[in-house]
């Protein structure tokens, strides 16, 4: 037995920000956002929606959709950069809301890469046996940091959460291999200011094409693979040129890699769980199928790993 994914939910809000919404209101256009990110449209939370409420909604539908109740959970990992307070966390909340028992709750802070980190956390309680069932949530309302009079940033980021129930899986599925890593000395690149996100996207963009690669390509050897092996590549939905990078650097076929952020944006710790969901509702990830899910984020950090899907 391993530790894998046994149920899955998602929450994006219902407000849909276009392009051509955004070109009104700064010096951008549908073009200019298209060709340099993939972005076509973005999900907005409104004021009165938190990052606790978006989690609540994709927990319970994860927990739901493994066949279980909050009382089955002994664990709750929420990766977040946008939590509704300091503290309490987003997951002592979250365990609030759910009516989960009294089990250890806390946040992860890894920006985009956060939930793969919180998906190898998760692994290492469930291989070990402290715990059967680990909740992993990932979850931002970037919306709320981001700066709408900076163009270089306004148009990249979206609001959404996406959690995933983790448990044991059978021999040979779920998590095969991972890699996590961090550069301290890059966080000046990717951060927060007081109140706003600010980024060196030259920097950030060169960073991350090389360790996306870097990363993708390791766990794939790390778990004994080939690249031709991999049924799907799903990278952290930042940027289409950035993602293209990672896929050409795995020599993996276009309609092999998972895109989503046409519709969703950057949506950060949601990101690539978001796109897996997607995925599997769509019937592009079947049963059995070996993927890649690999991303980046402020700190600077990174994580990847392989899974074989199913329970």
């Amino acid at each position: 037995m391993s530790a894998g994914i046994l149920g899955m939910g998602k929450f994006v809000p219902e407000r849909v920000v276009t392009n051509i919404d955004l070109e009104k209101v700064m010096d951008t256009s549908d073009e200019w956002i298209r060709t340099r990110t993939g972005i076509e449209e973005r999900r907005i939370a409104d004021d009165n929606t938190n990052t606790s409420d978006m989690a609540f909604a994709a927990a319970e539908q994860a927990i739901k959709n493994a066949g279980l109740t909050a009382k089955d959970i002994d664990l709750i990992l929420v990766a977040t950069v946008t939590p509704d307070h300091p503290f309490p966390s987003v997951a002592c909340m979250l365990q609030d809301k759910l009516g989960a028992r009294h089990i250890p709750a806390m946040d992860i802070s890894a920006a985009c890469s956060g939930f793969i980190y919180g998906m190898v956390t998760a692994k290492q309680f469930i291989d070990n046996r402290t715990f059967q069932h680990v909740l992993v949530v990932g979850v931002e309302k970037l919306s709320k940091i981001t700066d709408w009079d900076d163009r270089g940033t306004a148009v990249l980021f979206g609001d959404a959460a996406a959690a995933a129930v983790m448990g044991q899986v059978s021999d040979g599925k779920g998590i095969l291999s991972f890699e996590l890593g961090a550069d301290g000395s890059g966080g000046k690149y990717l951060y927060q200011d007081d109140r706003f996100i600010k980024m060196n996207g030259r920097e950030v963009f060169k960073f991350a094409v090389r360790q996306m690669g870097e990363s993708a390509v390791n766990v794939v050897e790390k778990a004994g693979l080939k690249k031709e092996d991999i049924d799907y590549l799903i990278p952290h939905q930042a940027n289409i040129r950035i993602m293209e990078a990672s896929r050409e650097r795995l020599e993996i076929p276009e309609d092999k890699m998972i895109k989503t952020i046409q519709k969703y944006g950057n949506t950060s710790a949601s990101s690539i769980p978001l796109a897996l969901i997607d995925a599997v509702e769509e019937g592009q990830i079947k049963d059995g199928d070996l993927l890649v899910m690999v991303g980046f984020g402020g700190g600077l950090t990174w994580g990847a790993l392989t899974l074989k899907w199913g329970k």
